[in-house]
């Protein structure tokens, strides 16, 4: 009886302690996980500080799905039975800790997600938009443009990552699947912004590893990131953005850049054989090129909003090979969105999007990948969305012997999401 006074105690303590927080939950320089988060891309830059004291944020995320998707293909590869049911729950905890003026702390841990029913930490980085921690005044013209970000966390590569899903973290994707080639990889490293009247300017290092370790040395290389862009609200109705990233790695164990992602695919074992199980096969639905060993990565995305009617594009080309190929082989994504929002504060919303991609497989064939989605979505408060999409993936030049010649899903998909 006194062990569960004791947990008692305790529950109700850290109740409280949330409660306190709940009163001003924002932190300086902060991208909100809920519908504040929307089109919003790297983390604001704002001089004026509100730091009183070490702050912590806890916040979280869950979503659940219902799957209504059939598969086939040519019949070479038995595809595994599947039916109309509801996937497993996923979920986020996330730690932001306001740690001095202009420095903050992210950390994201996924509590369940397809790949791991169990817990286990994505990564978390430490922010730099000030430093008057070292002396009041330091460097403080420069640091009016200038942030710094260091750790094991998600690479600035392109735009589609603020806007895919990240395990149970929906709340920004419009639609239910993030795109075929997903690019999204966690690396240790660090990265230097320059912000000025609209214009972005990013250099980062990273040491091209998503499973850290000190054995192997000589196999990995350090991994170059950059980015250029210009976003600006040209007026009360009209915003512009246009962005233009590079990834490169020419000495590495394995390149992850497409199958970083350890939460899974939203579209769960489709395409795949009857050995298949939903944690093993947590990728099914997307593409991977197989550049091992060196690549070469460019992504161009535009992004333009007038009122509620917003166009993301995504034009991706990528090149590289594993040590036992001679040439580069190439793979080129394009990728469309057309969003239209309505409503009070836009809590409704409307769109499509085409995705296609053109590769040199590693097989030797040249395939292509179509998919389709039509979705919508409500925002039932900031902090709870409720999506609905219809997709429809297909697949093209793949060899006779393949389980995807001839390959093609569709159906549809509920989703709930809570963040906060």
């Amino acid at each position: 009886m006194k062990k569960y006074t004791k947990f008692g105690l305790l529950a109700a303590a850290f109740l409280v302690g949330l409660m306190g927080y709940s009163q001003n939950r924002q932190l300086d320089n902060f991208r909100s996980p809920d519908k504040n988060g929307v089109n919003v891309f790297e983390a604001p830059k704002d001089t004026v500080s509100t730091f009183d004291g070490v702050k912590v944020r806890v916040g979280g995320s869950s979503t659940l799905q219902f799957q209504a998707v059939d598969h086939e293909n040519s019949g070479a590869v038995e595809l595994i039975p599947i039916g109309d049911n509801f996937n497993l729950a996923t979920a986020n905890l996330d730690l932001d800790v306001a740690l001095a003026k202009g420095v903050r702390m992210h950390l994201r841990t996924y509590l369940s997600s397809r790949h791991h029913p169990e817990p286990y930490v994505k990564g978390g980085y430490f922010q730099v938009d000030n430093l008057d921690f070292i002396s009041p005044g330091f460097l403080e013209e420069a640091m009016k443009y200038l942030t710094v970000k260091v750790g094991h966390m998600e690479n600035n590569y392109g735009d589609t990552h603020f806007r895919r899903t990240d395990n149970a973290q929906a709340m920004h994707n419009p639609f239910v699947g993030n795109l075929i080639m997903d690019a999204f990889t966690t690396e240790v490293g660090g990265e230097v912004y320059f912000r000025k009247n609209g214009f972005i300017g990013m250099f980062g290092l990273s040491n091209g590893k998503l499973n850290q370790a000190v054995s192997n040395p000589e196999t990995t290389g350090a991994s170059i990131l950059a980015k250029l862009g210009y976003d600006s609200q040209v007026n009360e109705d009209l915003r512009l953005r246009l962005t233009g990233s590079m990834y490169t790695t020419s000495k590495s164990r394995s390149v992850y850049l497409y199958t970083a992602d350890r939460a899974g695919s939203r579209y769960y074992l489709v395409m795949e054989d009857t050995e298949a199980s939903t944690s093993g096969n947590f990728r099914s639905g997307r593409y991977d090129p197989g550049f091992r060993n060196e690549i070469t990565a460019f992504m161009i995305n535009p992004f333009v909003k007038y009122k509620g009617l917003e166009f993301f594009g995504t034009f991706e080309t990528a090149s590289g090979k594993t040590d036992a190929e001679t040439d580069d082989r190439n793979a080129t994504q394009l990728a469309g969105e057309l969003i239209y929002r309505f409503g009070n504060n836009e809590n409704f919303y409307l769109g499509t999007r085409y995705n296609t991609v053109n590769s040199d497989d590693p097989s030797g064939s040249e395939v292509t990948i179509d998919r389709f989605q039509l979705g919508g979505g409500v925002f039932l408060t900031k902090n709870i969305l409720a999506k609905i999409e219809y997709v429809n993936q297909q697949y093209d030049g793949y060899d006779t012997t393949s389980i995807f010649h001839d390959g093609e899903f569709k159906g549809v998909l509920l989703e709930a999401v809570i963040s906060f």
